[in-house]
């Protein structure tokens, strides 16, 4: 049995068998669509990703939920009053209030529960990036360390976890702020494609254009390329939202230039794929710096 319980939010994007296996609980966050309300449950019990991403490409719009702190608080005290610490391992600070929810959630329980051990980490991180962190945390739970030290590593390494990824769509990106309509309608005609990644301080910053959806994928390889530590001995994730095939593509290109021979390949779930869109491939690893 493990000596503490890890905790994470659905935007790990993670399978819900990979969650099951590394005994990972993962909180559902919401998103609403024509008015009605879903969670995005790992085995998309209340909307599958295929249907999701259906829907958005029919014209949906999807609208999103953070975590509240009466919520995290129902959620994790039972494990607190089994006698179990508790680590909370948050989706970015940078892109939703669920962190700070968690604070408040960890400060009410712990003046109730003042001899248990309860973190929180902001990862600063997003979909499978943040998905790649908690699996890391997860291993080392898994090789007998304590809540302390994987809570140490975690914030030790987390501005480590590096996060590559570009849309083929704009119109998605000018929705949520992060272009100008300008830019959408001129780079949508010049088919140009963003690549961008997330910073130290856990937001989306657009780092280059480049022209082509085959020269985005490969300048995200070209990123891990740079930075990547010692990518032979790496698991690496990779997320798409409804295109296996581009996501299998990067997974190529990835071998083929480092020799990498763990790489996960999931969907982005419902949520980040709300600010997403259709179309977006994302490529997760460890590197000297983001």
């Amino acid at each position: 049995m493990p000596s503490f319980a890890l905790f994470s939010d659905s935007t790990t994007d993670i399978t819900a068998k990979m969650a099951e296996e590394l005994e990972i609980t993962i909180l559902p966050l919401m998103f609403t669509i024509e008015g009605k309300d879903y969670r995005n449950y790992l085995d998309g019990r209340d909307m599958d990703n295929k249907t999701f991403y259906a829907r958005i490409r029919e014209g949906a719009v999807s609208v999103t939920t953070q975590l509240n702190a009466s919520q995290l608080v129902d959620t994790l005290e039972p494990t607190l009053k089994k006698g179990l610490d508790v680590y909370y391992m948050a989706f970015s600070s940078g892109l939703s209030g669920t962190y700070h929810s968690a604070c408040m959630a960890r400060d009410e329980l712990q003046e109730k529960y003042p001899d248990r051990k309860i973190y929180v980490t902001d990862t600063r991180c997003a979909s499978m990036g943040e998905g790649l962190l908690v699996y890391h945390a997860a291993q080392k739970r898994l090789a007998g360390q304590s809540v302390d030290e994987v809570f140490h590593w975690v914030e030790d390494n987390k501005l480590g976890l590096c996060h590559w990824f570009t849309v083929d769509d704009l119109n998605h990106l000018k929705r949520g702020g992060r272009i100008s309509a300008a830019a959408a309608m001129v780079g949508t005609m010049l088919g140009i494609k963003p690549v961008l990644h997330v910073d130290d301080e856990g937001h989306l910053v657009p780092v280059e254009k480049v022209r082509g959806r085959r020269k985005s994928l490969d300048a995200l390889v070209s990123h891990m390329e740079n930075t990547a530590m010692l990518p032979a001995d790496q698991t690496i994730f990779i997320s798409h939202g409804d295109c296996r095939e581009d996501a299998e593509y990067v997974a190529q290109r990835v071998r083929e230039k480092m020799k990498v021979k763990t790489i996960f390949i999931n969907y982005i779930g419902p949520v980040i794929g709300s600010h997403s869109g259709p179309g977006t491939v994302a490529l997760f690893f460890l590197g000297t710096k983001r």
